[in-house]
């Protein structure tokens, strides 16, 4: 007999893990989400403290002061057609918008999507008559509403606040509605009548968290939307009146004195553009990461 023995025959050996990759989807949420904050925050830290600083009145006409000086130390972004710095201006006028975009989106959010998921969820009745008045709505250009709003109202921040008030919840109730005809047929809504939960209940605690996320979304591209209606409602001598500074007043005003000084025309443009860029990237952010995983 060989004293030698066969070698055994190597059994099936196990592939070592492959290394998870990470994400380049997160890694962009973040990025879009903390760009956006920082910009909104130092956007708001600017026309919250930098009037608080300034020596310059906002309003008044400033006739020691030389007009249209280009930028200097004193004044960094150069003065107006008054002798009015114009970067006090620009940070006073940030604040009308800002708490307009802010005011205005927060109560039609709010509003609009409590009515979408009362509507979606009852149905019957109470959504026909919301729909057919949204639809009714909905024909009609937003911005004209809005003017025309205003128009009764008189011409003020707050009022363009309460036009968008009037007309803005009905986006909202929309796509809550929408996501909610969805939702209310799912299986944990049905484990949760099974259990005895009451409508308001389930409504407001199982439908509304899995249903909110695409109105908030949404919300960061209306606070836009807000700036630009009450700079174009202000452009149009239906907003803030002078010589209160707003970005679409101050654009107006410096209409006739462009070839002049283009300056007066492209700082507070300039504002409109950073604010719209943060609250884009806010809600990029806030897409991917209330988005539904798996």
């Amino acid at each position: 007999m060989n004293a030698s023995t066969a070698a055994p025959a190597p059994g099936p050996t196990l592939a070592a893990p492959l290394p998870v990759a990470k994400k380049r989807g997160s890694r962009l949420r973040n990025t879009s989400l903390i760009t956006g904050l920082a910009i909104i925050g130092l956007l708001v830290a600017f026309c919250v403290i930098y009037p608080i600083l300034s020596p310059w009145n906002p309003t008044e006409p400033d006739f020691t002061q030389p007009t249209f000086a280009a930028p200097s130390l004193a004044h960094p972004l150069g003065t107006d057609n008054f002798g009015r710095d114009t970067l006090t201006r620009l940070a006073w006028g940030g604040r009308v918008d800002l708490v307009v975009a802010f005011a205005a989106t927060a109560v039609t959010l709010v509003v609009g999507s409590l009515l979408g998921l009362v509507a979606g969820y009852r149905g019957g009745w109470i959504d026909s008559v919301l729909m057919r008045f949204v639809d009714f709505t909905v024909t009609m250009p937003y911005l004209v509403l809005v003017i025309a709003v205003v128009a009764v109202l008189g011409p003020s921040q707050w009022n363009i606040v309460y036009a968008i008030w009037i007309v803005g919840w009905v986006a909202y109730a929309r796509i809550v509605r929408g996501e909610t005809l969805i939702a209310r047929n799912l299986e944990y809504v049905e484990a949760a009548r099974v259990a005895g939960m009451s409508d308001g209940r389930i409504m407001l605690r199982q439908i509304l968290p899995n249903v909110a996320s695409t109105a908030i979304v949404f919300a960061m591209a209306d606070m836009v939307l807000n700036i630009l209606v009450a700079s174009s409602l202000s452009f149009l001598g239906l907003g803030v009146q002078p010589p209160n500074p707003e970005w679409g007043l101050m654009v107006a005003e410096a209409r006739d004195f462009f070839l002049r000084d283009w300056r007066l025309m492209t700082w507070p443009g300039i504002a409109v553009l950073i604010a719209g860029a943060g609250f884009g990237l806010i809600g990029d952010g806030l897409a991917q990461a209330l988005r539904p995983k798996g």
